[in-house]
């Protein structure tokens, strides 16, 4: 196993049959810079193999693997499973981890006074806004066992008393009162009818001067874009969602009130779709 993970860069073989961490293999350290290894034990876990082994199912029906496999939906089989909800919720923070700070960096948020984090998980992404801009207040809002253990999230990075948690579903009702609200790898989890009752919610609470920032994949041209590409089977096998052509954001923003800005690189798997109230 050793050798045969050497060869494919993870590990480093030495001419003495001793082995190292290369730059990739280091990745998979639990205290890595940039952690994949929580996303590594998720994508491994049998619900999810025995999903992905059902991919001819999704490729000749268009129906979700998951469900097909399961009964039930990823969400929902999560549920149900509060031990792989666990493995799951690290997996979902380590990754954020990786990304927060180019967010950051990519995009002031300095002239918003509350920003609302919509299905935020533990608190990350809005953690690392706050931490950033000292004069904003935020808002955690996810499922109520998922924003249960946020807690220590937000101490962390010093910005518990500035940031409310609320539980709820971003189907009914989004919190009230944000200048900017956060939608970050939520609208690939979802089809398009799904992600218009999730966007319809925002835009009944949103004011005319607040903004809309969709932190998502973008779907490239021909032949461009593997990672994207096959995010985009992923979201059909396991959640399924899909990722989304600039064209297919605009026009769900459209059918839901919103008209799309403008559309910031982050970095060449992440862009930030900024948007506003019509």
């Amino acid at each position: 196993m050793l050798r045969a993970l050497a060869a494919a860069g993870v590990f480093h073989e030495d001419d003495k049959k001793r082995f190292s961490l290369t730059p990739l293999g280091e990745c998979l350290r639990s205290d890595a810079e940039r952690p994949i290894a929580a996303y590594a034990s998720f994508v491994g876990r049998p619900h999810q193999w025995q999903a992905w082994g059902s991919l001819s199912h999704s490729v000749r029906t268009g129906e979700n693997a998951y469900r097909h496999v399961h009964g039930v939906g990823l969400w929902d089989y999560l549920v149900e499973h509060p031990e792989e909800a666990v493995i799951f919720d690290r997996a979902m923070t380590s990754g954020s981890r990786g990304v927060v700070e180019a967010i950051v960096s990519a995009y002031n948020f300095s002239a918003f006074g509350r920003v609302v984090d919509i299905g935020g998980g533990q608190g990350v992404m809005i953690a690392a806004v706050l931490a950033a801009h000292t004069n904003t207040h935020g808002i955690l809002f996810d499922r109520p066992d998922v924003v249960a253990r946020a807690q220590p999230v937000l101490e962390a990075a010093g910005v518990a008393r500035r940031c409310a948690v609320v539980g709820g579903s971003f189907f009914e009702t989004i919190p009230e009162g944000g200048d900017a609200y956060l939608l970050k790898y939520i609208l690939h989890d979802w089809d398009d009818a799904a992600s218009l009752a999730i966007l319809a919610a925002c835009r009944r609470v949103f004011r005319p001067e607040g903004r809309l920032l969709i932190m998502e994949r973008i779907v490239g041209g021909p032949n461009d874009g593997l990672e994207t590409k096959t995010s985009d089977l992923n979201m059909l096998v396991s959640p399924d969602g899909q990722e989304r052509t600039a064209d297919e954001f605009a026009a769900l923003l459209a059918n839901a009130g919103f008209r799309m800005e403008r559309i910031i690189e982050v970095t060449p798997r992440l862009s930030i779709v900024e948007a506003a109230p019509i």
